[in-house]
């Protein structure tokens, strides 16, 4: 499951978006200060870490410098201080994104996501689940000796959820990660696209499988032999 580190001394804000983030399928870890995120980060595995400015003791912009010297994870500044120079200096300390408050929390979770595409983007693009090999360069699936070219939105359905197995994807996740905010259908595209995925590798190998989470999406099981 992917987390994420809340780092804010207002306890509404806390609560607000640990609540949107759950919904959206995080995990979520909260601090209010940036000593104890740092406790934090020592004892859990944050995918992400969202952090506000004006904190007392160590301010947001201390607290991303440290963390970017101490951990290889995105940083988004959620602050009140909305002037460019405070996002210059929320840049230069090392923040992928800023948000000013107030926001909406949906913005916040369109925007974790996008990071989220930039940072898979930058890995390794070879996705392995056991024998199952998914080249994201050439977009070619292998299945030992047997090549297979997906559907571009198949493919890119696959390789998001195989790039974190076992992690539950929201029907909305999916969908505005693969057709994106504007899309104008609804989840029936995503139920064909997951159903001709299924059918396809279920012939081929039964290295992984992909569950339905009854009222909330899917994930991508591993196999293990």
């Amino acid at each position: 499951m992917t987390a994420i580190l809340i780092v804010d001394d207002d306890i509404n804000i806390l609560y607000l978006v640990k609540n949107q983030l759950q919904q959206a399928g995080y995990v979520v870890f909260q601090a209010s200060n940036g000593t104890e995120a740092l406790h934090v980060l020592e004892r859990e595995v944050i995918d992400l870490a969202v952090v506000d400015i004006m904190m007392s003791g160590m301010n947001g912009y201390e607290l991303t410098r440290e963390i970017r010297s101490l951990h290889d994870i995105p940083v988004i500044m959620l602050t009140a201080k909305g002037g460019i120079e405070d996002k210059e200096a929320g840049f230069k300390s090392g923040s992928d994104d800023y948000i000013v408050k107030p926001f909406d929390p949906k913005e916040l979770i369109f925007r974790i996501n996008a990071i989220f595409r930039r940072y898979q983007k930058r890995s390794d693009l070879l996705i392995k689940l056991g024998e199952v090999e998914i080249n994201q360069q050439n977009f070619e699936v292998q299945v030992r000796d047997q090549t297979i070219i997906l559907p571009l939105k198949e493919f890119e359905l696959l390789c998001l959820m195989a790039s974190r197995p076992n992690q539950v994807f929201t029907r909305t996740q999916l969908i505005e990660e693969i057709w994106g905010l504007e899309f104008s259908g609804d989840e029936r595209t995503l139920n064909v696209h997951i159903k001709r995925l299924r059918d396809r590798f279920s012939q081929l190998t039964n290295d992984f499988s992909i569950k339905t989470i009854r009222g909330v999406g899917y994930l991508v099981e591993v196999n293990n032999k």
